[in-house]
Order: C-alpha cells, then sequence, then structure tokens
C-alpha cells in the first residue's frame, strides 16, 4: 500500500477548535472550528444571529469562552483580552469605534503601544495616503470609507500579526462599499485579515478562504470561489435566494 503524500502547507496562523460560548444560560456556539490563513483574507460568513460576532468576541476573549484557540500555534483561551491584543491580534469593530471629536491623528495616537520599533506610521501612511493628508481632521467628519480608513489603520500601527474586522460595509452606501473593500485589500497586502463580512460581491472581491456558520456550529470550510461558484450551495448555507451573488441582509448579528 503506497503512503499518502504528506500535508506540506503551512500550519493557519490561527486555528480555532471546538469554540463554545455560554453566554446567560444560553448556548451562543457549540463548537465552531475555522482556521485563518497566513496571507489573504478569510471571511466568516453566515446568516443572521449564526454566531459570527459571537465567534469574534470569543478569538478575544470578550465573552466566557471554552475550547482552543491557537494563535500561531500558541493556546490562547484563558488570556485576557489586553494580552491577546499585545500578542498581535488587531480589531476594527462593526462601529469602527473612531472617536468623533478628535483628529485623525489623535484617533491614530490612541492606539499606539509601546514596542522596540514604534509604530508604523510609515506603513499607514503608505497604504492609506489619505490619512496623512487630512491628519489634522476631526474624525467625526469623515465619509464611512475614511473613518474605516482610520480604523484599519490604527490596527497596523502596532505590527500585528492578525486583523479582524467585523462587518466594515454594514449600512454603507454602495460608493463607500467599494471604498472601504479597497482599503481591507491594501490593508491585507501586509497583514491576514479575518473578515465578517454579508455583502458577498466583497466576499468575491476579496476572500480567498471562507468559514460558514449556521446555528452556532461550522457548517462549511473551503476556498471562497468555490462557494461562490455553486448557487445552490449559496443558498443553502447562506439564505441568498437571488444568486450567489447578491449581498445579504445587513442586520445586526448575535
Amino acid at each position: 500500500m503506497s503512503t499518502p503524500p504528506a500535508d506540506t502547507s503551512p500550519a493557519p496562523l490561527l486555528a480555532v477548535r471546538d469554540l463554545r460560548v455560554l453566554i446567560g444560560g444560553r448556548h451562543i456556539l457549540h463548537g465552531v472550528d475555522l482556521d485563518v490563513a497566513r496571507h489573504g483574507v478569510t471571511a466568516l460568513l453566515g446568516r443572521n444571529g449564526a454566531g459570527k460576532t459571537t465567534t469574534v468576541r470569543g478569538v478575544l476573549g470578550l465573552v466566557p469562552r471554552a475550547g482552543s484557540v491557537l494563535l500561531d500555534g500558541e493556546e490562547t483561551v484563558g488570556l485576557p483580552t489586553h494580552t491577546l491584543v499585545r500578542r498581535g491580534i488587531g480589531y476594527a469593530p462593526e462601529d469602527r469605534g473612531v472617536f468623533a471629536g478628535l483628529t485623525v491623528a489623535e484617533n491614530l495616537r490612541l492606539a499606539e503601544r509601546r514596542g522596540a520599533d514604534g509604530p508604523a506610521y510609515g506603513l499607514v501612511h503608505e497604504l492609506f495616503p489619505e490619512l496623512k493628508l487630512r491628519r489634522s481632521q476631526l474624525a467625526g467628519t469623515l465619509s464611512g470609507g475614511q473613518q474605516q480608513m482610520v480604523a484599519i489603520g490604527r490596527t497596523l500601527l502596532n505590527g500585528n500579526r492578525l486583523i479582524i474586522a467585523d462587518e466594515p460595509t454594514k449600512g454603507l452606501a454602495p460608493k463607500v462599499v467599494t471604498e472601504v473593500a479597497q482599503v481591507l485589500e491594501r490593508a491585507a497586502e501586509a497583514v491576514p485579515v479575518l473578515l465578517v463580512e454579508q455583502n458577498l460581491a466583497v466576499v468575491r472581491r476579496l476572500a480567498e478562504h471562507c468559514v460558514v456558520l449556521a446555528d452556532g456550529r461550522t457548517a462549511h470550510q473551503g476556498p471562497a470561489a468555490g462557494l461562490l461558484g455553486d448557487a445552490e450551495a449559496t443558498r443553502r448555507l447562506l439564505g441568498v435566494g437571488q444568486g450567489p451573488l447578491a449581498p445579504l441582509t445587513a442586520e445586526a448579528d448575535s
């Protein structure tokens, strides 16, 4: 009997196994498995209430969790959120978390962490030159796409190994959605991204890999192109009834 070839593919940067979350006596996650590759964008998909945001919060330690979350091979379950941030996870929350009454420069300065190399303003301004031009502008006067640049820029300042972006296009006009997709595309050239997203056109443009959740469990994991190219699978897993590239609804997820 021949020996099967050894798996030479690189280990995932983030490996989540049997992630379970219990909140207020209610089981939200029942055993989520997902891998985030060491490059590019991995999309986390699912119908409303599937558990996408809870999964992100579980990875970040923002909710009580059980299971295993390996960051570059190191177990992080049991560690507080601030320790995970120091270990290289940057988070761009659903509401962007921009301080409207502060300038762009002040918003970025607040995100600085102490480190041997100092904040990577060169990288941030290379990817998003508009932030340098608007450094004295109040963040509350920026467009939605420009605010997303600030949110993503903050995650790039500190040499993070992973960016988690939660619903970055939610509630934005189509033109701004395109702008935000360009922001994420540029960011992913420097740092791998775990993207929670409901607009499948954005996923098709950005993601190489995807994970689909259903009822707090992993229902599918594989190449994004394979899922989005299969209209029947897209309808079955995501509930999209008008072809595989129709955007999902943008209501709040659990």
